[in-house]
């Protein structure tokens, strides 16, 4: 009799023993809580804890609550829940006119015609294009604390990664990853360095120098282990490990596109002149734009010209295919995510709207009716709900603790095991602690405000400047968040792209491992070194 062969976890399943795990420990873990106080941070008042404050209280032991945590964590995370859901809807509706495989056909006929330039196939084509977008992520995961936006990308970027002879891995890597590196070497990020300095009371964003070369060394290290193994499975896609699961991918985009172009209709034409329309008034309404990057802020009249390169473009556009049509839509509706980000403080609710606007727009001019869009919605959704149920599902891992009063305790006890050490031992159990304490808390902007009051004071004692704890905050922050399944941005692009979190977890412990080590030797000169700003 053949043995069965042993199947690996559910996600849900991981997430849920992960929630069972966190209720045991609130039978084992004391009780304790910090006080905590509003403090304003570069302008914005933040709960912060007040160091010195922690007493033990009666610990609240979680039993049936692991089930009732489910519905909490739902609840906490409601708002990227129904991004996913709006997301999946709008592309969805999108994907129906087949312009994303029209572009990527084209795309690819590009590229293939660089490739007759010696110099650029000596390098590889493909390896410069995934060199650029990754730099582009991580470009604004270092500048802006790109992180929840990239869920949108992964239905733009899977696609694209498969039919160059990729798999779904490199094409998460390319967005999800690149920012995550971006994330780390945070060189202007308001969200991370921003709060991290300002809790500790030193110049914001000072340092900028030294971050400069971390986030220059996390990227050579984290774009040459994707090129590498994209190289490999390039040779032999069977290698994947998602091979089988990539098949949902290429069966998506199996159909012949380069027949598929459709000439525009008087819906594409209209739908052209109203958005038109929208773009000459918020032009009227906001001449000019304040994009802040750091603590710099860059004036110009944005919105005017992009009007102007809209209406070039779109009648241009408008000419050759309804298809290309609906790209330049989302080409612009990319760039107002950034400038809506950057310049207007966008955040969840601004960038969904964005994308919904943008999915009808794109029906509409695909010459889709009202009844027709409401049910091709209703099918991307339902296509991505279990991407969006899991982000609360992992939610609720820290509802557990938190409602069984032992996430201070396992915060304070941490903090308390490195008195008494020299500074480089100090600085390896700071690092250490981070890394840990971010499969528990995902969100950089909550870690800061709950530890850097703390340990900004701690690093006073052992005699090391508070730059240099900003800094281990920064990059022991940085990576295990990439596989936490707390971290709801995780579990969703993972569910999106359709990559099993054990594969994902195995394809990048050893780049997670390699860059943990490689950003330990970053810490020492912060140390032993007269740094700029340190």
């Amino acid at each position: 009799m053949e043995k069965k062969k042993r199947e690996f976890p559910h996600t849900y399943v991981i997430i849920f023993a992960l929630i069972v795990l966190s209720a045991i420990l609130t039978w084992i873990v004391p009780g304790g809580e910090f006080s905590r106080e509003l403090k304003d941070v570069n302008g914005i008042n933040r709960e912060v804890i007040v160091p010195g404050s922690f007493e033990t209280v009666e610990n609240q032991p979680q039993s049936w609550q692991i089930f009732s945590s489910i519905f909490e964590g739902m609840l906490r995370t409601k708002d990227i829940i129904f991004y996913i859901l709006m997301i999946g809807g709008a592309f969805w509706i999108m994907n129906e006119s087949k312009a994303l495989d029209v572009a990527i056909y084209s795309f690819l006929n590009f590229t293939r015609r660089l490739e007759k330039i010696k110099l650029l196939k000596l390098i590889g084509v493909d390896n410069i294009i995934i060199t650029l977008i990754m730099l582009c992520f991580s470009f604004f995961g270092a500048v802006i604390g790109m992180s929840e936006e990239t869920i949108a990308f992964v239905v733009i970027f899977v696609p694209l990664a498969i039919s160059m002879g990729y798999d779904s891995i490199v094409g998460v890597s390319m967005c999800f990853l690149g920012a995550g590196l971006g994330f780390a070497g945070a060189l202007l990020n308001p969200f991370t360095i921003g709060i991290a300095q300002g809790l500790s009371g030193i110049q914001l964003f000072s340092g900028i120098e030294y971050r400069l070369v971390i986030w220059l060394v996390i990227n050579v290290i984290g774009i040459g282990y994707v090129l590498r193994y994209a190289k490999k499975i390039k040779k032999n896609p069977k290698a994947s490990p998602v091979y089988e699961n990539d098949e949902y991918w290429r069966k998506k985009g199996a159909e012949e596109v380069n027949g598929t172009k459709n000439k525009p209709t008087k819906n594409a034409w209209s739908v052209f002149a109203v958005v038109s329309v929208v773009f000459v008034l918020a032009s009227i309404f906001y001449p000019i734009t304040n994009l802040t990057i750091g603590q710099s802020i860059v004036t110009a009249p944005i919105i005017p010209v992009a009007t102007v390169i809209w209406i070039i473009a779109g009648i241009s556009a408008l000419r050759h295919s309804v298809q290309l049509f609906i790209v330049n839509i989302l080409f612009f509706t990319i760039f107002f995510l950034i400038v809506g980000v950057m310049g207007y403080g966008w955040y969840i609710t601004e960038i969904a709207t964005l994308f919904l606007v943008m999915g009808l727009a794109s029906g509409a001019a695909f010459g889709k009716t009202p009844n027709q869009l409401a049910r091709l919605f209703i099918e991307g959704a339902k296509d991505i709900l279990s991407a969006a149920l899991v982000v609360g599902l992992a939610s609720g891992i820290v509802v557990v603790l938190e409602q069984g009063k032992i996430i201070d305790s396992l915060l304070f006890y941490s903090a308390s095991s490195m008195e008494g050490y020299g500074k480089l031992t100090s600085v390896a159990i700071m690092f250490v602690f981070y890394n840990l304490l971010n499969m528990i808390i995902a969100s950089g902007s909550a870690k800061a405000a709950l530890t850097i009051p703390l340990m900004s004071q701690f690093s006073d004692l052992i005699g090391i400047s508070r730059q240099a704890t900003v800094t281990i905050y920064q990059l022991g922050g940085g990576f295990t968040n990439i596989i936490s399944p707390t971290s709801g941005v995780m579990v969703g692009v993972l569910s999106i792209a359709r990559v099993p979190y054990n594969k994902w977890f195995r394809w990048f412990l050893p780049l997670m491992l390699i860059l943990i080590v490689v950003a330990f030797i970053l810490l020492i000169p912060t140390i032993y070194m007269q740094l700029s700003g340190f």
